[in-house]
């Protein structure tokens, strides 16, 4: 695998570079510390993301004929790179791009990418994933939100929670249940958020307004041609999806980038010359550089035609670690006034602390990377 750039690549990093110095506003580290679901932020991100399709750069990856450019997925990489190194100034649209895109252009019908695809590339769309339940959270397998088929019709009834984006989405990515059989019996529908009998409550969150939701479905009625794929076929699918989401989010460039600017602060205050302290930041230093090394080995595959495995889960987990060693820096060596000065460290240390939960707890992360990389035995129950 060559970590050096070639001339066309690191061109490309620069162009989108200069985009984000020109259209991020200069307040967007103030704007972002509101919450990801602030009215400001969101109307920002939506002028951001309009302006990002204007110049062909918010899919590169995408094939010619859905509105990308046919770019290797190193193109992919290195915007995700750059916008998550400058705070993803695309807002909740950062989905759209990584998964709900990539899943609809592989997984739905013609209708649905004729009705989907065009607000997703224009950068107007902007969706949530209906997955986790009270009782069914890191065992997605539990979901009891039920839809039943009558009359050419699904009538949805239940409740989904931990929702990111449900308060701005247009269109809810919603696993159902549609048979008793734990896996098979699950499909993927997809849900105008608008759609009667949808109730979306805000669950208070140390990230910030709009941050996270809970959503009742009360007999909601969408059609069958709602449906993502074939009943039952939603596990194939969402495992699809979730590979992309893994590899998708490049928060150890984030991590990085925080960890410098704490080190800076250290710096301008003195305190960075204990050699306890030096040691930690190149320990969380060398995370982050693990977790980069992880993804862009899978990277490297996908651009030679290869199919993302369970490996992204491995690749997911150097990052959580990362993204924690950079949190715990944060808050062993910036206490009170050094991070008060630093808005953005403290709120990155709370993002931080939050990471092995988020896309998929750390420790489910490890149980698929014990069953499906290192092919390990489950424990029997």
């Amino acid at each position: 695998m060559d970590f050096e750039w070639d001339d066309e690549q690191s061109a490309f990093r620069e162009t989108i570079r200069d985009f984000i110095t020109r259209n991020v506003p200069a307040d967007w580290e103030e704007i972002a510390g509101h919450g990801p679901g602030s009215e400001e932020l969101t109307h920002k991100s939506r002028l951001f993301c309009a302006a990002l399709a204007e110049q062909d750069l918010l899919f590169p990856h995408w094939p010619v004929e859905l509105g990308g450019k046919g770019a290797d997925p190193w193109h992919q990489q290195i915007l995700a790179e750059e916008m998550w190194g400058a705070g993803e100034p695309r807002g909740a649209q950062y989905m759209n791009v990584n998964w709900i895109g990539p899943t609809l252009v592989r997984y739905g019908s013609e209708a649905q990418k004729e009705r989907y695809l065009p607000p997703i590339v224009n950068g107007n769309a902007i969706w949530c994933q209906g997955f986790s339940e009270p009782g069914a959270g890191s065992d997605l397998a539990s979901l009891r939100t039920s839809a039943v088929l009558e009359d050419g019709t699904y009538r949805i009834n239940g409740q989904k929670i931990w929702t990111s984006y449900a308060g701005l989405a247009d269109t809810c990515f919603l696993l159902v249940r549609t048979g008793p059989d734990r896996k098979s019996g699950i499909s993927i529908l997809l849900v105008p958020m608008d759609t009667p009998g949808i109730t979306v409550r805000e669950i208070p969150s140390i990230i910030g307004e709009g941050d996270i939701h809970e959503m009742f479905f009360d007999d909601v009625v969408v059609p069958a041609g709602a449906r993502l794929g074939e009943e039952g076929q939603a596990w194939e699918i969402i495992d699809y999806s979730l590979r992309n989401e893994r590899l998708g989010i490049p928060r150890y460039h984030l991590a990085r980038k925080t960890l410098d600017r704490a080190v800076a602060t250290l710096g301008k205050h003195g305190a960075f010359g204990e050699e306890a302290v030096q040691i930690e930041a190149a320990r969380a230093a060398s995370l982050c550089e693990a977790a980069r090394s992880a993804i862009y080995a899978i990277i490297s595959r996908r651009a030679h035609g290869e199919a993302v495995g369970p490996e992204a889960a491995a690749a997911r987990f150097a990052t959580v670690m990362a993204e924690r060693a950079v949190a715990e820096f944060i808050v062993e060596h910036l206490p009170g006034s050094l991070g008060s000065a630093e808005p953005y460290l403290k709120m990155h240390h709370q993002r931080g602390i939050v990471a092995g939960i988020a896309s998929g707890a750390a420790e489910i992360q490890l149980n698929l990377v014990a069953s499906s990389v290192l092919n390990l035995p489950r424990e029997p129950r």
